[in-house]
């Protein structure tokens, strides 16, 4: 048993430290290939023993990589400089769900999907919505600003945080914001720990933000025969007046790969897909999902399908659900960029995908949120573990990133950084950013042990 090991016990008790080789494993990485296996991995059920753990291994220099459910694209949580895997996903509990308020309290180990059941039991809404909500965790989201396509109405995680208890990498515990929905107290602390991937403190407790549960929603599925055309009704929805909750669009590649993996006939027919959500006081949304229907239908729609009420409306959600696994189970390596390009944009990026495709002869498959956007844009590989296809495919990426930049867009929406977008790191930002990020770091993490190896060193 190494030193480290046999300090972290004392300090933490032998229940929350493990070297077994099935925890090491899983605690070192997350769904992008990387993974380095950490020294030990402890699992933390209290603010106070991740405070302790933190506070030695800053005296000492010892890496630590916090991680929530594991379930990021970026290799955020992989501790490539070895050292302790900080595992939060026992810091589990709903502390309180307040109607009168509007608040919840909750340990960042919370699964999404797990929180907005319990505020639906109540009349409750807890709006972000990250596909992967029945695994991913609230801390996560934190770490992230994890969105989802929810995102055009009610915003990402940023817009319902309200308070949050931070363990610095020193060791010192911050409290900072509230469970008032209005706090102008000093600086946006909770801003700058969200998004901020694991790098200045580890979220040990948020106050969220919930809302009412809209008592109605309603679906229109519309299939149109060309991806242009989808992505001309996405400007006329919202010229006409509509906000929907979520609109989400795909295109004749991933449609393809969803009718060989689910059956043509559950698959609408077209090249160009949307999924547009409303949702609201049932009088308002009957009255809506009529006019909506109707636009959609006069701008020349193969196919379009209705639904009102949540079983109806999730039974049409099912498809879209199903697109990711669909890729998958074309056999190829789905590599999912989460861009994010102007509104205006949907039908260039979807032309420079062809032209990714032309030339570096790889499909690449648009799906996603484009209400706002962020469409997860896949570059579908066959034999990726060759070296001649990682540098082509990683051509095909430098041309990608460079393309959306040059019009005004993000190299990542939702997934963050990570390893996987470092190299693009310094294209999508100043050199006074860089500065900015780096002086931030060095303020909070002076010996530089919280998830390092990532993009700000």
């Amino acid at each position: 048993m190494s030193h480290l090991v046999q300090e972290l016990i004392r300090l933490i008790g032998p229940e929350a430290v493990s070297t077994a080789p099935a925890d090491l494993a899983e605690n070192g990485g997350d769904k992008w290939f990387a993974n380095r296996a950490p020294e030990c991995v402890v699992f933390a059920q209290t603010t106070e023993q991740v405070a302790k753990v933190m506070a030695y291994a800053n005296e000492h220099h010892i890496p630590v990589t916090p991680r929530g459910g594991g379930v990021g694209y970026v290799g955020g949580c992989v501790p490539v400089c070895g050292g302790i895997s900080l595992s939060l996903i026992r810091m589990n509990r709903i502390k309180e769900i307040h109607a009168a308020d509007g608040v919840a309290v909750v340990e960042p180990g919370v699964i999404t999907g797990v929180l907005q059941a319990a505020a639906r039991e109540q009349g409750l809404f807890y709006p972000p919505d990250p596909a992967s909500l029945k695994e991913c965790t609230l801390g996560g989201n934190i770490a992230t600003n994890a969105g989802g396509p929810r995102c055009l109405k009610y915003g990402v995680t940023r817009s319902y945080l309200l308070g949050l208890e931070v363990v610095l990498p020193t060791g010192e515990i911050l409290r900072t914001g509230g469970r008032t929905h209005k706090n102008k107290t000093g600086f946006d602390l909770v801003g700058l720990f969200t998004g901020s991937e694991g790098l200045l403190g580890i979220v040990t407790e948020a106050t969220l933000r919930l809302i009412p549960l809209p008592p109605a929603r309603a679906t229109v599925s519309a299939s149109f025969a060309t991806f242009p055309e989808a992505a001309n009704a996405v400007q006329k929805i919202l010229g006409a007046g509509f906000l929907p909750s979520a609109l989400e669009i795909a295109d004749a590649f991933t449609l393809r790969s969803a009718r060989e993996y689910l059956g043509a006939e559950l698959v609408p027919g077209g090249e160009g897909h949307l999924l547009i959500d409303l949702d609201g006081q049932s009088e308002s949304v009957q009255c809506e999902v009529k006019k909506l229907a109707s636009l959609v239908r006069d701008l020349g729609t193969v196919f379009q399908r209705e639904a009102f009420g949540e079983a109806d409306c999730e039974a049409l959600w099912d498809l879209r659900r199903q697109f990711s696994q669909s890729l998958k189970a074309t056999g190829l390596r789905k590599l999912n960029e989460d861009i994010v390009v102007p509104r205006g944009r949907l039908v260039d990026l979807a032309q420079f995908a062809e032209h990714l495709r032309e030339k570096y002869g790889t499909p690449v498959a648009c799906f996603g949120h484009a209400g706002d956007g962020n469409i997860h844009t896949n570059i579908m590989v066959e034999g990726y573990e060759r070296p001649e296809v990682k540098a082509n495919v990683g051509h095909a990426l430098d041309e990608l990133f460079a393309q959306v930049l040059a019009w005004g867009g993000a190299i990542t929406g939702e997934h963050g950084i990570g390893l996987a977008k470092q190299r693009w790191w310094d294209a999508a930002t100043s050199p006074v950013s860089r500065k900015v990020h780096t002086a931030l770091k060095h303020a909070l993490d002076p010996n530089g042990i919280l998830n390092p190896g990532k993009f700000v060193e």
